[in-house]
């Protein structure tokens, strides 16, 4: 990188050699640790390479509309121009996948034009895998249970400090309350369930079951009051 003045331009050396076609933009405050390309179509956003200032290491990211597509590090740079062209041609995740020679996929689906259906059902799927790596098995039995039941699954699913939470839709204005704080027990016997992260707890029970129980007896009054606003 040092060689040839910049992250981006070492990327574009190897891409030569290699047949493929990178376009790439060194950043200006720190060109030999950032590099980035732009999205290609209109909803994939800017693909991110950094390099570890402390380890031989380079990390990949890159974003669509409804959020983080790719995410992934390796510790040979020669592998990252196939998975930036990639990107850039608009292949299909799963093709640009099988290109890469590292894991790369974050496991949020691609959404292309989709509706506000589409865009719930790949939050899900991605929180479903955040939750399985996660190592948390408390965790995951409360997203799955969540995810099972069919007037949770309709919302929109996000996690703050690792407490489900759900919105209305993918678009819901910021000044509307999400619905409750959903809390996996990490050191206590109990799942709790608050009205927001950090607000008062409403309830303390031992099974996921009762969790989503609890949630559902209470959508119908915070509906009332999402419709108010």
């Amino acid at each position: 990188m040092a060689a040839h003045g910049s992250l981006a331009a070492a990327l574009l050396a190897l891409a030569g050699g290699a047949g493929t076609v990178v376009e790439l933009t060194a950043s200006a405050a720190d060109p030999l640790c950032q590099a980035s390309a732009s999205g290609g179509l209109a909803h994939r956003a800017e693909l991110a390479v950094s390099a570890s200032r402390f380890e031989r290491r380079w990390s990949v990211t890159a974003f669509g509309t409804n959020g983080l597509l790719l995410s992934g590090s390796t510790d040979e740079l020669g592998h990252l121009p196939p998975v930036i062209e990639a990107w850039l041609a608009g292949e299909p995740l799963d093709v640009l996948a099988a290109r890469a020679r590292f894991d790369v996929l974050s496991g949020r689906p691609e959404v292309v034009d989709g509706t506000a259906a589409d865009l719930v059902a790949a939050e899900w799927a991605w929180l479903l895998k955040q939750a399985k790596d996660a190592d948390w098995p408390e965790y995951l039995a409360l997203v799955e249970a969540a995810h099972a039941e069919p007037q949770l699954r309709a919302l929109y699913p996000f996690t703050s400090h690792w407490a489900l939470s759900f919105a209305a839709g993918p678009d819901t204005p910021p000044d509307v309350p999400p619905f409750l704080s959903l809390q996996a027990p990490h050191g206590t016997p109990h799942y709790t369930v608050k009205e927001s992260w950090n607000g008062p707890t409403l309830t303390q029970v031992g099974s996921p079951a009762e969790v989503i129980a609890f949630a559902v007896a209470r959508l119908p009054g915070w509906r009332t009051l999402v419709s108010m606003l």
